[in-house]
């Protein structure tokens, strides 16, 4: 018979990412944004049949797709080669070359926000005039007047929800991710939808029930984020729905069925549920996926999911009764089975003061293992390491390492008290988790001390140069992907709508100087001996290229091996499927090279 090799590298690394999709008002087009043509563009299906045609060609990652209700055309909003700055376009009906509908300057944001019922006015949000604050705009498509509905103030402000009848509007004013107030404002009139918005706490996704009514998910006065009810007659705030140890993190309404849609984050896995809002009754609907990266009701209470698990990539499933799921797309791993893909253990440990943290462990099959494992901090850092497919994972596997990635604290899905930890501690707590976990590893006899190599992006790379610098004895090597190198050149170089924020987050540079310089690896250098491979996006707005230059030039200064690869087309991440397998097969030849 015919023998076939075992899978390669490059199987893993051609799946595909869906990142947003919606649905006509008919429910006859599903439009996604995939990379399946190798760059990021709209892509459509005609339903009931499911195959995939070009929509709309821009070559660049849409961050928002909106259907006209009336079916004649379709907005969506792209940047260029990942900077971020994104504007708003329209693509006619049937597809074709998008045309630009609301654009400015080059480094001007134009957020989308809301269109109305009739597709007539548009509402928006943009950095124009305000960069550290935004203002929300409405743009009238029959005549392209515009007109300015709020100007932000304080801290970041996005228009969140709109009435049925236009006259009242809901905001989110952004202080940090642990700190969201929501407030609405009809005609003059502002009012808060929490009891007291100074305490600190996190209200989100507003959703209007009726004319009166808004439900919406916040943590006010709790440790996991409920279900709150505001009723604008009363002014009157309510809980509706709290589950325990589970943090509510998005409500969609069924109008059809008078049901909300809740998907709550639990640790590193979503769990979805129908709560019928008559009778008062939660029910926990059984799913084919772990993550939930966007949920759609349609008018007639049909379901539409984007999820994704450790072993299945991006796909988007449909279920019209919230038990039986059918999946319209099928993207999958080039001739590998799920099976053949290794699934997370999740296991605990104690870090250096008693606190338990949560950590997926994927283990290498035993005939393929090679004895090495990759340290994997997760970015955010108010993020988490999640049940979900990572191409660079599987691919990793394949090649024999184990991988474990912590939850350290700071960490989301694990409360508020939990996550607030790694505000103005961005070097300290975290660290000596991943130390922790590190020791648990040895101790564990998953991985011998001369045989742990660490790898992580964005905030995962600021903590990877950070274990370096300070624990260089625990790895062979170091991988780090677009990481913020110097805390004092970082906190002034993030997008100017991140900077209200940053004083609650990371601190200020003056007042925490001693704290900046012990928490910025670039202290480090002396210590940083181990071989190092530095990925970097050229356009990142984020950790802009400078981070990554400054700590490639110093150490290749004290003679230290590094690597230095920079994606001139790429931002905060990789939106170019031949830039992705790039980057990756790089990392893992890196990475054999420093087994021996």
């Amino acid at each position: 018979m015919i023998n076939f090799p075992k899978p390669t590298v490059e199987q893993f690394l051609r799946t595909y990412v869906i990142n947003n999709f919606a649905i006509s008002k008919d429910e006859t087009r599903l439009i996604f944004n995939t990379n399946l043509n190798g760059k990021m563009n709209l892509w459509a299906m005609n339903l009931p049949d499911t195959y995939p045609y070009l929509f709309a060609q821009k070559d660049q990652t849409a961050n928002f797709i909106k259907v006209d209700p009336e079916g004649r055309y379709v907005l969506t909003g792209y940047d260029y080669d990942g900077d971020e700055n994104y504007q708003i376009y329209a693509v006619p009906s049937e597809g074709g070359m998008p045309q630009e509908l609301i654009t400015g300057e080059p480094n001007e944001k134009y957020y989308f926000a809301h269109l109305s019922d009739d597709g007539k006015r548009l509402y928006y949000v943009t950095s124009e005039g305000n960069p550290n604050f935004l203002n929300t705009r409405v743009r009238n498509l029959e005549d392209n007047t515009d007109t300015l509905l709020h100007e932000g103030e304080d801290g970041s402000t996005y228009l969140a929800g709109v009435s049925e009848k236009e006259d009242v509007f809901v905001y989110m004013r952004l202080f940090a991710n642990t700190y969201i107030q929501l407030f609405v404002k009809e005609g003059d009139q502002i009012v808060h939808l929490t009891p007291d918005p100074e305490k600190v706490h996190v209200a989100t996704g507003p959703v209007f029930v009726g004319d009166k009514d808004i439900y919406f998910t916040t943590n006010f006065e709790e440790e996991y984020s409920y279900v709150a009810k505001f009723n604008l007659d009363s002014k009157t705030f309510d809980k509706v729905l709290q589950i325990d140890n589970e943090s509510i993190d998005h409500i969609e309404y069924d109008k059809e069925n008078n049901y909300l849609y809740v998907v709550t984050e639990k640790g590193v896995e979503d769990i979805l549920y129908r709560y019928d809002l008559g009778a008062n009754k939660l029910e926990k609907l059984s799913t084919p996926f772990d993550v939930v990266e966007k949920l759609v009701v349609t008018k007639a209470g049909n379901l539409y999911v984007l999820g994704r698990t450790a072993t299945i990539p991006f796909n988007i499933y449909k279920s019209t009764d919230g038990t039986n799921w059918e999946a319209l797309t099928n993207n999958r791993v080039l001739g590998v089975s799920q099976e053949d893909m290794v699934e997370p253990e999740v296991v605990t440990y104690k870090s250096f003061d008693g606190m338990e943290i949560e950590a997926l462990l994927f283990r290498a099959n035993p005939e393929n293992d090679n004895g090495h494992t990759i340290f994997w901090p997760h970015g955010g850092p108010q993020a988490s390491e999640r049940k979900m497919f990572r191409a660079m994972f599987q691919s990793a596997l394949n090649r024999g390492y184990t991988i474990f990635a912590p939850n350290f604290r700071g960490s989301t899905g694990y409360g508020s008290s939990f996550v607030k930890l790694v505000e103005q501690d961005w070097g300290h707590g975290p660290r000596l988790d991943c130390v922790a976990g590190i020791e648990w590893l040895f101790e564990n006899n998953i991985t011998d001390r001369d045989k742990l190599f660490l790898v992580g992006g964005s905030y995962g790379g600021y903590m990877a140069l950070l274990l370096h610098g300070r624990h260089p004895e625990y790895f062979k090597a170091v991988v780090d992907i677009f990481g913020p190198s110097d805390l004092f050149t970082f906190v002034n170089s993030v997008p100017p709508h991140w900077k209200p924020m940053m004083e609650r987050w990371l601190g200020d540079p003056e007042r925490d100087k001693e704290r900046f310089v012990k928490d910025s690896p670039i202290t480090y250098l002396e210590s940083m001996v181990k071989p190092m491979l530095v990925i970097q996006g050229a356009k990142d707005p984020r950790v802009v290229k400078e981070e990554s230059d400054q700590i490639v030039e110093k150490l290749r200064g004290l003679g230290r091996e590094v690597e230095y690869l920079v994606l001139e087309d790429e931002g905060h991440g990789f939106s170019k499927k031949e830039n992705e397998i790039k980057v990756y097969n790089v990392m893992l030849d890196f990475l054999e090279k420093h087994q021996g």
